[in-house]
Order: structure tokens, then C-alpha cells, then sequence
């Protein structure tokens, strides 16, 4: 019999690999009138905004802000550097590479793309061998997923310019970190990313709509000879203003600028190292959890090799199309919201733990309990101590 007793009243945790958990402090930063867009504050505050994101980014170049989402910094930094013709390579591990290659399909470029399943990272070998193939130098920019939201796969950036620099191939070296800036240690300049795209809603802790293109010297070189760029995604402006509204193309998202700049303070006084380290931790209490519940034989970690996996989210799959249950329980039963297994084979065997921005130990503590409890009220067949090495795991 079904129990009917909800326990899912009070806070709920929204566990999803984005939006993520939004600081109180962010929240309370939005929760204002609508400011003069003219005149004040809101124009003081954005050369240290934007200084401030750099720093994120590890970069001393420059950012261009859009009204967008992940999605539309895909189109933006495309449109930027790619013209009508032009050829992009594509290495995919997850269904957010096949997305940015679509992207690019639909300004009119040729895609030449390698896909390396949902489960395993680039080969660089293979990536290798079609730059190297590529005598005439038509790629133009290398389209490179840092952490695939989907599969929750983590992919060596500085290896992959290695491998451009070795074949002294000059294509455009850009990269998305929607999932994994704030999140996964990322360094712009001194990886040798030429351009570099997020969003603010997942590791930069603001609700979704603000969207960023970082990019070089080397990226505005292209732009300056592309024969033409929208008006609306051309980063010169947005990263040049001679006056405020320049910023964005017409009326600023003031209230995520004010959101975002409560963001940028937490996590520049936390230390971008104590960040890295803080998910680097999380994840790997979490890998703990799964790898004991997987010795019962249905759980199966999406990727295998830990040196690949993301710490930010963790893709698992269940037996039997067991996701959807589990992922049903917990948020109706616990008050706990997984994520959906997007871009998975096995859509209701998938599920997805997001781990990202502002989570603390307590909080992972928790979400391992439910899905724990979850698994016990499901008889879904499972290892035992997953708890335990969890803890074990956040006090090494």
C-alpha cells in the first residue's frame, strides 16, 4: 500500500545541475526597485562587475554581457568569429556539444563533428588526426564542452591546446563552461582558451536570463575581419560602451546585475582555490555514496574513470527504468528535485545529481539521504555504507 504521508513539506532542495541553490544573500540583493538606468549606481558599479567576472574567468581579457542564456552565448560567441561557410570542429561527449554544433549549423557554418558517446571523454588522438588532416587550415574554431551538463563528463581543456599547439593549427580555441565556471577549476589565459562562454544560473549563483562571452586578442582579431556580425550579438559594443545601455544592446537586466554582483562578492571572498576545493570535495563524497550503492548491481556511475567526472554534476543510471521513480519520490515524497536524465539513451533510467555554487557539506549529506531512501522504499538493489564513505569521504 502507498503511504499517504507527504514529508516533503518545509524547504524543498532543488538538486538539478542547474539553476542552482541561490544564496539568500543574491535573492535579497534583487529584491528592490527598478533603478535609474541613466544615472547612479547601477553605471558605477559595472567596470568593477565586469573586472570582477574576469577574475572568474582567470583572464585579463575582455567580457561581453548578454540578456540570454547559455544557448545564446553559443550564438553570440559564434556569430562573432564564425562567418557563412567557415568550418567548426566539434568533439562531443554529451548532448550540449551536438547543441552547440546545431548552433553553428544555424548561421550557415559546416560542422565536422566526432562523437565520443555519453560516457567517455575526447579521445585526443582522434581529435589529433582531423586537425592534422586539415591542411588548408578550414576549421576555424574547435567548439570544446568543458562539462557536459548531460552526461556529467569533464574534458581536458589545456590537453586539447596542446594539441593545437603541437600541429601549430590556428583554429579558435573555444570553450563552454555554462556547467563547470565556479565550479571545476578553469583558467582562460593560462589554458589558452581564445574564447569562452557560461551563464549566471549555475556555479555564478543567479537566477537564469545573464549570459557571457569572454574572448582574447586573438578572437577580436577575427571579429575585426568578419564581413559582417548582428547587431544585437556583436560582443564590440557590449565589451567597448561609450555609454551604459551599450553594455546591452538597449535596457540593462538590472536586477540580475545587482543579483550577480552579491554572487561575485561571495564567491571572491570565499577564494577561487577554497571553491575548486569545495566541489572537488563535495564530488568526491558523492562518488563515494555511488560507488558503494553500485556494488548492488543496479546503480551504474555515468562515467567511470573519476579523472574525467565533473564536480559539479553527477549523470548515474538505474536499471530497469528506475530513475523516474526514484526522482518521483524524492520530490513528492522527500521534497528533494533530481535531475532528469537529459540527452540519456535511457531517459527514465538516467537521473542526475546536481552539485554546484552554493552547496555545503550538510546539504550533500542530505541529498545522499534521500536518494538513499528512496532506493530503500523502492527495493532498488543496492550496495551498503554509502553513507558512511560519503562521510568518511568529506572529513580525508
Amino acid at each position: 500500500m502507498t503511504d499517504p504521508i507527504s514529508l516533503a513539506q518545509g524547504r524543498t532542495y532543488l538538486a538539478i545541475p542547474g539553476p542552482s541553490v541561490m544564496p539568500d544573500a543574491v535573492l535579497q540583493a534583487m529584491h528592490r526597485p527598478s533603478p535609474n538606468i541613466y544615472d547612479g549606481e547601477l553605471i558605477e558599479m559595472m567596470p568593477a562587475l565586469t573586472r570582477d567576472l574576469c577574475r572568474v574567468a582567470r583572464t585579463d581579457h575582455t567580457v561581453a554581457i548578454y540578456i540570454a542564456n547559455g544557448h545564446g552565448t553559443w550564438e553570440a560567441a559564434l556569430s562573432n568569429v564564425i562567418a557563412p561557410g567557415e568550418t567548426v570542429l566539434a568533439p562531443a561527449s554529451g548532448r550540449f556539444t551536438h547543441g552547440w554544433a546545431e548552433m553553428a549549423e544555424g548561421i550557415g557554418a559546416k560542422v565536422d563533428l566526432i562523437d565520443f558517446g555519453s560516457s567517455s571523454a575526447w579521445d585526443l588522438d582522434r581529435i589529433a588526426e582531423a586537425l592534422r588532416a586539415d591542411k588548408a587550415h578550414q576549421i576555424k574554431a574547435v567548439l570544446a564542452v568543458h562539462v557536459d551538463t548531460s552526461s556529467s563528463i569533464r574534458n581536458d581543456i589545456p590537453a586539447l591546446r596542446a594539441v593545437l599547439d603541437d600541429l601549430g593549427h590556428p583554429a579558435l580555441l573555444m570553450a563552454d563552461c555554462i556547467a563547470s565556471l565556479g565550479c571545476d577549476q578553469f583558467e582562460m589565459d593560462a589554458w589558452g582558451v581564445d574564447v569562452m562562454v557560461t551563464a549566471c544560473q549555475k556555479g555564478l549563483m543567479t537566477p537564469a536570463g545573464t549570459g557571457f562571452v569572454f574572448f582574447n586578442d586573438k578572437a577580436q582579431a577575427k571579429r575585426a575581419a568578419m564581413p559582417r556580425v548582428s547587431q544585437y550579438w556583436d560582443w564590440q559594443p557590449r565589451a567597448n560602451p561609450g555609454l551604459f545601455y551599450q553594455y546591452f544592446n538597449g535596457t540593462a537586466p538590472t536586477h540580475h546585475l545587482y543579483g550577480l554582483r552579491a554572487a561575485l562578492d561571495l564567491i571572491l571572498a570565499e577564494g577561487m582555490e577554497q571553491v575548486w576545493a569545495r566541489h572537488e570535495r563535495l564530488a568526491t563524497a558523492i562518488w563515494a555514496a555511488c560507488e558503494a550503492w553500485a556494488q548492488g548491481g543496479a546503480l551504474q556511475i555515468n562515467v567511470a574513470d573519476r579523472k574525467h567526472r565533473s564536480h559539479a554534476v553527477t549523470a548515474l543510471r538505474l536499471t530497469d527504468g528506475r530513475g523516474t521513480p526514484l526522482r518521483e519520490f524524492t520530490e513528492h515524497k522527500l521534497g528533494l528535485t533530481l535531475g532528469i536524465g537529459l540527452g540519456m539513451e535511457d531517459w527514465d533510467g538516467c537521473f542526475r545529481l546536481g552539485h554546484m555554487g552554493y552547496v555545503n557539506a550538510q546539504m550533500v549529506m542530505a541529498m545522499l539521504g534521500g536518494v538513499e531512501t528512496a532506493m530503500a522504499a523502492l527495493d532498488i538493489p543496492r550496495g551498503q555504507g554509502a553513507l558512511e564513505a560519503a562521510a568518511a569521504a568529506l572529513v580525508a
